[in-house]
């Protein structure tokens, strides 16, 4: 086919984006060269990677905050990754930075998320002795375990933000900024909505002094949020807020700590999660074949035996690392045969 389609794509962004967007055609390459495609420019390219790939699929059954909670309205892994990229495209469409790039990023970004959440991740980074570190497994996802251990080959772009979009990292691109900021405003806004929900806390626990500031509702705090980057980035090179949201947002991550994030109610089952996910990475360290033929493919291509088995249970999701659990730990039921 012309690569007319494609070309046209690209020229639309060097006329209508911003002076500080990253444009497609100045992406800094792959890890691998490649033929482009001939209808969509490489950032759209490594979003539909991102989107069609088993990982992501598997973010459907991985916790967020809740451990399998009794309810349809609870946020999972895969829901927050939505919302990240809702957020980010919102901020992107706004200051005219590349939405493909931030929807790529956004989309990969919790790719290497374990099974129960931030606890699955403490107990592995506990137990091996390589650390595990859910933002560098992400990357590794993309880059090594995907797509029958050749990965995606995605843009350097889209890999420097998934592997930065933690608070502490710095991407090198506005848009990875963007997914940066944005999955911060994401989980601050989501957890207390399912918190509320949940009846650990009530709208009217929220200091007055944040309320003021960002709005007394979590529909109002978000768009207070979003408004107030975009503003405070338009025809600027960074992404930055205002002094005092920017003081509102981290003193409602702080209460968000206090309240909920270590709530004994909360994490009632969560020692339980991390003993499981301790059990079951020392289990396949003593019994590297029984992992699935995948996982041995990457031993004999000389991967380290430590990071294997943190891909092979990382890359579980809730539900399949409680019912391989109970098949190696539970004691089944014997038989009983008529006489």
């Amino acid at each position: 086919m012309d690569t007319s389609v494609r070309i046209k794509l690209e020229e639309i962004e060097k006329e209508t984006l911003s002076q500080y967007a990253t444009l497609s055609v100045n992406s800094r390459g792959r890890l691998r060269d490649e033929e482009q495609c001939d209808i969509r420019p490489v950032f759209q390219r490594d979003r539909d990677r991102i989107l069609h790939s088993k990982s992501f699929r598997r973010l459907k059954d991985k916790t967020q905050v809740f451990l399998t909670p009794e309810g349809d309205h609870y946020r999972t892994r895969l829901t927050h990754t939505l919302e990240v990229s809702q957020n980010a495209r919102t901020i992107a469409k706004a200051l005219r930075l590349n939405e493909d790039l931030v929807e790529a990023i956004a989309l990969g970004h919790d790719l290497g998320h374990t099974p129960f959440g931030h606890a699955g991740e403490r107990a592995l980074n506990d137990v091996c002795p390589l650390g595990f570190a859910h933002n560098e497994q992400s990357l590794r996802l993309v880059d090594v375990l995907e797509k029958d251990g050749q990965g995606f080959n995605l843009t350097m772009e889209v890999r420097d933000g998934i592997l930065n979009h933690q608070t502490s990292g710095n991407p090198f691109t506005l848009e990875g900024r963007i997914v940066r900021i944005s999955d911060k405003i994401a989980y601050i806004h989501h957890d207390m909505d399912d918190a509320i929900r949940g009846g650990i806390l009530k709208e009217e626990d929220v200091p007055d002094k944040i309320r003021e500031i960002a709005g007394r509702t979590t529909g109002q705090r978000l768009d207070t949020f979003i408004h107030d980057v975009v503003v405070n980035s338009m025809n600027k090179p960074d992404i930055q807020m205002s002094e005092p949201v920017a003081k509102a947002m981290k003193d409602l991550r702080q209460f968000m700590f206090d309240n909920v994030y270590t709530n004994p109610k909360v994490k009632s089952e969560e020692k339980k999660a991390v003993d499981l996910v301790k059990t079951l990475y020392e289990h396949y360290s003593s019994h590297i074949d029984e992992m699935t033929g995948e996982m041995k493919l990457m031993l004999d291509r000389g991967e380290d035996k430590d990071r294997v088995v943190c891909d092979y249970i990382s890359s579980m999701t809730d539900r399949y690392a409680i019912a391989l659990y109970e098949d190696l730990f539970i004691p089944k039921s014997w038989p009983v045969t008529r006489y």
